[in-house]
């Protein structure tokens, strides 16, 4: 039985991710941080960095593939804005978080002392080493199944949201070229438990309001704001 962290088994891992490893060094391997490995060289042969390269390729792979065969075969720039947006080291971070990944991480003792457990990057990879892991072990469609298990409701909010295209973005250029000046967003109203709160989120320019939108977090809730503005303003003379 492997112990992959603090009063932790690699059986409890396997259940949070829906997938049990055939060969568990490989599971061992994938947890293992490079910390762990330079201060343990007699207990850990290797550490995870060449499964998190190959992880981080599966996982492209499985969202490109995902959002091609999607219904509204969406242009190859949208598709790449999409592919960003979704994998990207905050939302890898955050399925990390989702399955308590950190606490079953092998680190070294510096890394531990310095919070090494919630760091973005340490959780992002470690989920890209777990899945190159699950790859190895079971295949590419098993693999499949689970990024998809991870990814398809956020897929599903990024497309209904808007949030994958940078309309803030574009907002602050448009604004700053016709105008000299740069949007302002301010929280209008704030709705629900703080588990499920709603934020509505309105863009204002010089005091006029252009957009107003709500979502479940601010970000979101700027993004439509600030997409509802660019339509606005691409619907008046020289917008």
């Amino acid at each position: 039985m492997i112990h992959t962290g603090p009063k932790r088994e690699s059986e409890d891992l396997e259940q949070k991710i829906g997938y049990c490893f055939r060969n568990k060094d490989l599971l061992a391997l994938a947890l293992t941080h490079k910390s762990f490995y330079h201060e343990h060289r007699g207990k850990a042969r290797s550490h995870n960095e060449r499964l998190e390269f190959l992880g981080d390729s599966v996982i492209g792979l499985v969202i490109v593939e995902y959002l091609f065969c999607l219904k509204a075969q969406y242009e190859e720039s949208v598709l790449a804005k999409m592919k960003s947006f979704l994998v990207c080291e905050s939302v890898l971070a955050d399925i990390s978080l989702s399955v308590s990944l950190g606490t079953y991480i092998l680190l070294g003792k510096g890394e531990e002392s310095t919070g090494g457990r919630s760091k973005k990057s340490i959780l992002a990879d470690a989920l890209e080493a777990v899945i190159g892991a699950v790859y190895l072990d079971g295949g590419y469609e098993k693999t499949r199944e689970i990024v998809l298990g991870f990814f398809e409701d956020r897929v599903k909010r990024a497309i209904e949201s808007g949030e994958f295209y940078d309309h803030k973005t574009e907002l602050q250029e448009k604004t700053q070229l016709l105008y000299g000046t740069l949007p302002e967003y301010r929280v209008i109203k704030e709705q629900g438990e703080e588990h499920n709160r709603v934020f509505t989120v309105g863009v204002f320019l010089e005091g006029k309001r252009l957009g107003v939108a709500s979502g479940k977090r601010k970000k979101e809730a700027e993004g439509l704001a600030a997409k509802k503005a660019l339509e606005k303003i691409k619907g008046q003379p020289g917008g």
